[in-house]
């Protein structure tokens, strides 16, 4: 599963989702809170279709943090 990308490496951030290279439109923010520190943010992304796969899979071990669209989760200066 991929992450998100810096402007300067691409143009189009592509879904986190196995075999998936669909445009994400979704930043899913995680930790596994038995190796992060509580504030620390992991991302993973993804396209309409696989957001709920993958906030499932990260929701059932007790990671998912926050979900937020692409757009906002670039536009945030303190991320």
């Amino acid at each position: 599963m991929g992450s998100v990308v810096n402007e300067t490496q691409a143009e189009t951030v592509v879904c986190s989702a196995k075999g998936c290279r669909a445009p994400a439109v979704w930043v899913l923010a995680w930790n596994n809170p038995k190796l992060h520190a509580p504030e620390r943010r992991k991302t993973w992304v993804a396209c309409a279709e696989h957001r709920e796969y993958l906030g499932n899979f990260l929701g059932v071990r007790g990671f998912l943090r926050d979900v937020v669209p692409l757009s906002e989760w670039e536009s945030s200066a303190d991320r």
